[in-house]
């Protein structure tokens, strides 16, 4: 489930555990605050379902449950147990012995533990013994998590007690870590969907037996890995799969990522490289979700279709199964955008961030043939970050004038304009009295709207159903 998804729940679950001690303190709701008053109905809940609630908050508001009544005071111990080392504010020498504590009063069963990476070149013993703790049986997220700086050496072996949670293990974090080819050879993990491997060392020859042994597998996420040079992917289950290549000097690079057979994946995400990172697609019918970005360097190709950059070559096949597309441009650019449309004809959803304003855009005549012709099926739109220049002006009014199933625009702007004078006159320059889409809705917001590289870091976010939108 998405971290966002998990905040929300876990503040309403503190707002109903508030109302509950209140209503302990008061249970006729005779007091004089009226928001307190009606009978404890959560602590009337079974055991089980308060283990759930339990389960849902954060580490230390979990234990704290223990105080609300005496109703309470054992339920912490025997509910599902999420435990996240960063949430615990204490030193890392006292680390140590505050998860120990925890681990060994806890009965159990295990949902979610997240473990410091840096802490595991340096107690990889204790690291060790915490993984074999009957607390966390049947765990079912395990997280090596905030990896060191990539530049410090050698990288920590992978505990291989990290396999018993094979046959329970859904989710999986492994970050700054050497996947040892004897620990990835016997890899088995059939009730996985979402893994994540970040500043990962690994084989080539390892690397196939990563997918091959995670069968339900459905979000992936390779980020600066290095060890091996090619992955092809061949699954029947994944649905997302999000990759960013780092270049390390004097190692073998992540640089190819081919999609041989993946029936069924639906998000393919370019985040970016600093080397060169070349992405084939060779089979993937349901593909409707992709992110580009405008290094030179990197590459995605469809057939004969190669995007270099953001620069098109070769436009003799168009992949009409593409819905929703991410942009990260060096310059707001409209040519390079309208090319992109030709490549993906049937483009619902359009996410563009860009820093620079870019060339003039004009547009009127040079893209008349295109605007006759071609049939603009977008329906939203967001744009990161609009400063109102002329030519980020003229690129908006494009799809304001011309996008004529247009559902929803919104622009993120700075703090320092938002202003009725400034909206008041960019409501103008844009012709939104014009829009070729009477029922279109036009939002300025100084809030984040669209995810930038560094936001899509996990598999969960592939998992979402947007993972590009910020707002909704």
């Amino acid at each position: 489930m998405a971290k966002r998804n998990l905040d929300s729940k876990a503040t309403r679950t503190n707002v109903c555990l508030e109302q509950s001690a209140i209503r302990r303190q008061d249970p006729d709701g005779l007091g004089k605050d009226d928001e307190g008053g009606g009978p404890d109905r959560i602590s009337d809940l079974p055991d089980a379902v308060l283990g759930e609630i339990i389960s849902l908050l954060p580490t230390k508001e979990g234990a704290r449950t223990r105080i609300l009544a005496s109703r309470w005071r054992n339920l912490w111990r025997s509910a599902p147990l999420n435990l996240d080392c960063y949430e615990l504010t204490t030193t890392w020498g006292e680390l140590a012995g505050v998860v120990s504590r925890i681990l060994s009063s806890h009965q159990g069963p295990g949902r979610c533990f997240r473990i410091p990476c840096g802490f595991l070149p340096y107690e990889a013993a204790t690291v060790d013994s915490w993984l074999q703790s009957p607390a966390i049986d049947n765990l079912q997220e395990l997280r090596f998590s905030y990896p060191m700086l990539h530049n410090q050496s050698p990288l920590p072996l992978l505990p291989e007690s990290f396999l018993r949670f094979s046959t329970t293990l859904r989710v999986a974090t492994i970050e700054h870590c050497h996947l040892l080819d004897s620990i990835v050879q016997g890899l088995q993990f059939p009730q996985l969907r979402q893994l994540t491997l970040s500043i990962v060392r690994i084989s080539e020859c390892s690397v196939p037996h990563v997918i091959a042994g995670c069968p339900a597998l459905e979000c992936l996420m390779i980020r600066d890995c290095f060890g091996f040079r090619r992955l092809g992917i061949n699954s029947i289950s994944l649905r997302s799969v999000g990759v960013h290549a780092e270049c390390y000097r004097d190692e073998l690079n992540f640089g190819e990522l081919i999609i041989e057979n993946a029936p069924c994946l639906e998000k393919l995400l370019h985040l970016g490289c600093t080397g060169d990172l070349h992405v084939s697609v060779i089979f993937a019918p349901k593909l409707e979700t992709m992110r580009c970005c405008s290094n030179p360097t990197t590459k995605t190709s469809f057939g004969s279709m190669v995007i270099q950059g953001l620069r098109i070559d070769g436009l003799t096949t168009v992949v009409r199964t593409i819905k929703f597309l991410s942009v990260d441009m060096d310059k707001f650019c409209l040519d390079t955008i309208i090319n992109l449309m030709r490549c993906f004809p049937c483009l619902e959803k359009l996410y563009i961030q860009s820093y620079l304003s870019g060339p003039k855009n004009l547009w009127l005549s040079k893209h008349k043939n295109f605007i006759n012709g071609h049939d603009i099926r977008l329906k939203k739109i967001m744009f990161k970050l609009y400063r109102g220049t002329r030519s980020q002006v003229s690129f908006v009014t494009f799809f304001v004038l011309n996008a004529r199933v247009l559902e929803s625009m919104i622009l993120e702007i700075e703090h320092k304009n938002d202003n009725e004078e400034f909206l008041a006159e960019h409501r103008r320059k844009l012709q939104l009295e014009n829009r070729a889409s009477r029922g279109a809705r036009f939002q300025f917001t100084t809030d984040k709207c669209v995810r930038n590289v560094w936001d899509i870091n996990d598999a969960r976010v592939l998992d979402l159903a947007d993972p590009f939108a910020c707002l909704c």
